[in-house]
């Protein structure tokens, strides 16, 4: 008998939906029928507009599609890091970065991969260098030539087009969403259905077996996968999966976001993504052509709604009453599904987990997702070796990046309200504790793994090395968290430390050299949106 399934059932469209269907359409080709169940009155979040260096690689590149494509329909902008302002002591805006030891509180967390000397990334020579007292220069300007770039408000490609650095993007979530669907209903051929879901049907093992809709279709499926956001219509309410709150790590569940136009021309466009911390939490600022971005992520235990939005409008110079109605208040859940693959059911994006967005891991959860999913695609059978595998890589995947974003508030000195107190009061879990240790004693963390030969050994690697080495030591030593002592091997490799110096050398050549070749950010963007 063919055991193979013939029918996906995606619920729920948005940015998840049309992504989940995309990829499967591809990875399947023509031996499945996909179809998105679409309610058009649903409202979509569409809060997390910023991206990482790997979408591009592995969804689009899968997919076929050219960057240059997809940017121009997306309002997409170029994202080199993100700028961390006012995470050490209590500043009160963007504008307004406090100084410490003669330099404003703001530090970055690039996309660029540290060059190595020996095969002991750069870091650790910083590391020696400091603790011989032979520089006072922070981290990220030592070591990544990209901050010129960022401080020159430069785009990360030479006029020809060549990058010059890793990035990621900025976009609208929602342009995306209708880019995705146009192509995966014209050119992959993916049902798309406009209605809203009414009724679950189940078989007597609980697998489910249909949606039934308001206008009294019936969608039969073998697989479903569940992009119904927070409501987790098909996880959390026909499978009655548990979801595991998680808001004993982070504090934050509420965000107040707003979009403000831009004078690109006066004052360029940043190509970076910023967070700037504020009383109870934090702002993002998202800059994209004519407009950017920007919300206050918060905790409701130490602040007010109304506080929080009058913070908020504060910060960018905003009337909060004239404001209030066009201002889009979002309250969220912190944590993810047990399991994220219950019998014949799948949640990807918002119905099976969510982080608060600092470091813009909600749309990579996506692509991730679904990429596990066609690595471990079922037949009618339902291995549970194949959802367990897969449940796992998940799991994994969730509680490595909860860990790394906790890590930002706990060891951030800020100490001037309720809120920055209490973080320091949370227990921090055993596996960013031991990557703490291995800071202190100045061993790499996450060192990049090589894997070659089978074509999901090469995209696992993407996925395994997204935390790297420079990822831990740019936000540790950014938050003022330094090695105890440089990596002892170091201490019997004078040569090594000599040599190092060249590439210590390299990067401020680069930096000096970079923003000269480059063209300004706005400038590229305009050209690439034929503006």
């Amino acid at each position: 008998m063919d055991q193979r399934i013939k029918k996906v059932v995606v619920l729920g469209g948005g940015t998840a939906g049309w992504m989940s269907a995309a990829y499967l359409a591809k990875a399947l080709g023509n031996t499945a029928t996909i179809t998105v169940l679409e309610a058009p009155s649903i409202p979509k979040i569409g809060v997390g507009e910023a991206t990482v260096p790997n979408l591009q690689k592995v969804f689009f590149d899968y997919l076929g599609i050219a960057e240059d494509e997809w940017m121009p329909e997306c309002n997409a902008a170029f994202k080199v890091a993100v700028k961390f302002i006012n995470w050490r002591t209590p500043g009160k805006g963007e504008a307004q970065a406090r100084q410490l030891n003669g330099r404003p509180d703001h530090f970055h967390h690039p996309f660029g991969l540290l060059p190595e000397h020996d095969g002991v990334p750069l870091s650790h020579y910083w590391t020696y260098h400091r603790k011989h007292g032979t520089t006072d220069e922070p981290f990220d300007y030592a070591c990544f030539p990209q901050v010129a770039l960022m401080d020159e408000r430069k785009a990360p490609r030479n006029r020809e087009g060549t990058p010059v650095t890793r990035y990621a993007w900025h976009f609208d979530a929602h342009l995306v969403a209708d880019f995705l669907r146009r192509h995966a209903t014209s050119k992959q051929g993916v049902i798309h259905v406009q209605d809203e879901m009414c009724e679950v049907q189940q078989d007597s093992r609980g697998f489910v077996t249909a949606l039934g809709t308001k206008s009294g279709a019936v969608l039969e499926g073998d697989l479903f996968v569940d992009c119904s956001g927070f409501r987790s219509l098909l996880m959390n309410q026909a499978m009655e999966e548990p979801f595991l709150d998680m808001s004993e790590h982070l504090l934050c569940n509420s965000a107040v976001a707003y979009s403000l136009p831009h004078d690109d021309e006066a004052n360029g466009v940043e190509p970076y993504t910023s967070a700037i911390a504020m009383e109870s939490g934090w702002t993002w600022k998202i800059p994209m052509l004519g407009r950017f971005g920007t919300g206050y992520v918060y905790s409701d235990r130490f602040t007010t709604r109304d506080k929080a939005t009058e913070d908020f409008c504060r910060l960018w110079g905003l009337d909060p009453e004239k404001t209030e109605g066009e201002l889009n208040h979002v309250r969220f859940r912190v944590g993810r599904n047990r399991r994220a693959w219950v019998k014949n059911v799948v949640g990807i994006g918002l119905s099976n987990c969510f982080l608060e967005p600092l470091e813009s891991t909600g749309i990579y959860f996506i692509y991730a997702s679904v990429y596990q999913l066609a690595k471990h695609f079922p037949d009618k059978g339902f291995d549970p070796v194949l959802s367990d595998r897969f449940n796992t890589e998940i799991q994994e995947m969730f509680d490595d990046t909860r860990d790394f974003i906790q890590a930002h508030f706990a060891l951030a000195p800020r100490n001037d309200t309720e809120f920055w107190r209490a973080n320091k009061e949370i227990h921090l879990p055993d596996q960013i504790r031991e990557k703490i240790a291995m800071f202190r004693a100045g061993l790499p963390i996450n060192p990049p793994v090589s894997t070659e030969g089978d074509y999901y050994g090469s995209f696992d690697v993407e996925f395994r090395n997204f935390w790297t080495n420079g990822s831990y030591y740019s936000i540790f030593a950014g938050l003022g968290l330094e090695p105890d002592h440089p990596l002892p091997s170091l201490m019997h490799h004078e040569g090594s430390v000599e040599g190092a110096q060249r590439l210590f050398d390299q990067v401020r050549e680069e930096q000096q050299a970079l923003p000269g070749t480059l063209p300004s950010n706005y400038e590229y963007l305009r050209q690439l949106h034929g503006k």
